[in-house]
């Protein structure tokens, strides 16, 4: 049975924490709101859905990371509104990453141009380091401003449109997996031997191990069949290449199988 993705998300601030505020209006409360209908719309197309929180309840950035890590998701999103120094000057959506390149890139990009599509004002990507969220998750996370709680324009656009935002995100998030899956599956090209380390359920275990792998000096990559994950370091034409790595990688005490596609 094929594994069923997940995604956790993070509605940004509340309890004691309203995040941004304008009037009467509340970042934590369109956070709340906005991501419940995410969800919703994530379940309608089959991926299963947790959440950070599911109240007005206050978790520290570090907590949220931690729910996100002991959780058995594939990507965290974590939802937010922004706000600008001078209020009314600033319009439209942008994701926040950790850092540029892999899966939380593609999962941004994936959001912004379903946004797009909407008719919110794409504002691109940023990279945030120092994010905890981002830094301290140990799965692909992204972080989206959905439009700005100071701007008006921006807060009748929200409210008009709640429904489409939604889905306009859970269809990025879909077309994530998708990609995910085309990338692992174009990997395992007939007529190569493959030096395996490891067989993993959750994919973010088996991403540890691909890492580790490459800061050892291995060509190592992942693919993804009937619901697990497979770790493998190289895929080589010839049998002999492969006895050698698998030799190098048993030395460094992996439980190597070698594998003929």
């Amino acid at each position: 049975m094929a594994k069923q993705n997940s995604v956790i998300i993070d509605p940004g601030h509340g309890g004691s924490d309203p995040g941004a505020i304008y009037g009467n209006r509340r970042e934590k409360d369109d956070t709340l709101a906005l991501s419940y209908d995410i969800g919703n719309a994530l379940e309608q197309r089959g991926i299963r859905v947790e959440y950070t929180r599911i109240g007005d309840v206050y978790n520290s950035p570090y907590e949220k990371a931690e729910i996100g890590n002991r959780s058995a998701a594939d990507l965290f999103l974590s939802i937010h509104r922004n706000a600008m120094p001078v209020p009314g000057t600033g319009s439209g959506t942008m994701s926040l990453i950790f850092g540029r390149g892999g899966d939380a890139e593609t999962f941004a990009k994936n959001i912004n141009k379903e946004l797009a599509k909407t008719g919110w004002k794409d504002l691109g990507i940023s990279e945030r380091p120092n994010l905890v969220v981002l830094r301290d998750t140990a799965l692909p996370a992204v972080l989206v401003e959905v439009g700005f709680l100071d701007n008006e324009n921006d807060n009748d656009f929200f409210d008009a449109n709640m429904r489409q935002t939604a889905d306009a995100i859970a269809d990025g998030i879909v077309r994530t997996f998708a990609e995910q899956e085309k990338q692992m599956s174009d990997v395992e090209e007939p007529g190569f031997y493959m030096v395996q380390t490891g067989i993993y359920r959750v994919r973010t275990n088996a991403e540890r191990e691909v890492e580790r792998l490459k800061a050892q000096g291995f060509p190592a990559f992942m693919t993804f069949k009937d619901g697990f994950y497979y770790v493998r370091a190289g895929a080589f034409r010839n049998m002999e290449n492969a006895v050698r790595q698998e030799q190098e990688l048993r030395k460094l005490g992996y439980p190597t199988l070698l594998v003929k596609t």
